[in-house]
């Protein structure tokens, strides 16, 4: 192939910002984006907090124990979990029409907000999220109910992956929560608890490599004592947006280029 000097130049030049992007990107942080929905807890009156209308929620600062099997083996054709049927109840929540609140925009009973959790790299080809105190909606929704944290809260999210065999899925926390794949539980940590952890092997879980899996995650703070999440995965989950490992290494990209297009014309030159 015969290539004139200009069109070289031009491909080197290209190539070798490919290269840097692609150096500046393979340590990348991720960023999911979820949603929060602030509750109040059970026994409070009807009434306005913090500029929002609701009334208390009766699965939240009730109870405590561990309580698995809260919801099915498999998520609903709505993308939420669904409630084992269990008309009294289980040890921890009040019934279905009080858990399908949980997860879903309720009026005068929940306030929905967004909030993001930033997946660091920490060798390994994996990637952590880790916050012993989880409180993303501090002063926020209903507000703090008179304590230093605005406890009685869930959180979902919800992005996809390319399978791939070794990938693992870590999670340390508490209250409830619970992990589908494919539409499949894969951890049940239902209740009201402090930390606990579960692992998963997605090699265990019969999925074809190359193909493309939903994950959705949910959790619950039920309880003021403390607020914990900790993921680590090396699955390259979809991120909501992606930052460098090192937070200016892509801004310095377009500082970057004019000094690399000088050294190679520099370069051409000579040749």
């Amino acid at each position: 192939m015969n290539l004139s000097r200009t069109a070289l130049f031009s491909r080197v030049c290209s190539l070798g910002a490919l290269s840097l992007l692609l150096s500046a990107t393979a340590h990348a942080q991720f960023t999911l984006t979820g949603t929060v929905r602030d509750f109040l807890y059970a026994g409070t009156a009807a009434g306005t907090y913090n500029g929002n209308a609701g009334v208390g929620h009766p699965d939240f600062e009730s109870f405590l124990g561990d309580d698995h099997g809260i919801v099915t083996s498999t998520l609903g054709v709505d993308g939420k979990p669904v409630y084992a049927t269990r008309p009294a109840g289980t040890a921890t929540t009040t019934g279905a029409a009080a858990f399908n609140q949980w997860y879903n925009d309720t009026p005068g009973v929940n306030v929905s907000l967004s909030t993001s959790l930033l997946f660091n790299p920490i060798g390994g080809g994996l990637f952590e999220y880790n916050n012993s105190s989880f409180f993303p909606i501090d002063g926020l929704g209903f507000g703090n109910q008179s304590g230093g944290h605005n406890f009685a809260f869930t959180f979902e999210l919800h992005t996809t992956f390319t399978y791939q065999t070794g990938q693992v899925f870590d999670f340390t926390g508490d209250d409830d929560v619970w992990v589908y794949i494919n539409n499949n539980r894969v951890i049940d940590l239902g209740g009201v608890h402090g930390p606990e952890s579960a692992s998963v092997n997605l090699d265990t879980l019969g999925l074809i490599a190359g193909n493309n899996y939903k994950l959705d995650f949910f959790s619950a703070e039920r309880h003021t004592s403390g607020s914990n999440i900790k993921i680590t995965t090396n699955i390259s989950l979809t991120p909501s947006s992606v930052t460098p490992e090192l937070p200016g290494a892509m801004q310095l990209l377009p500082a970057l280029l004019p000094v690399a297009l000088i050294g190679a014309r520099k370069r051409f030159k000579k040749a």
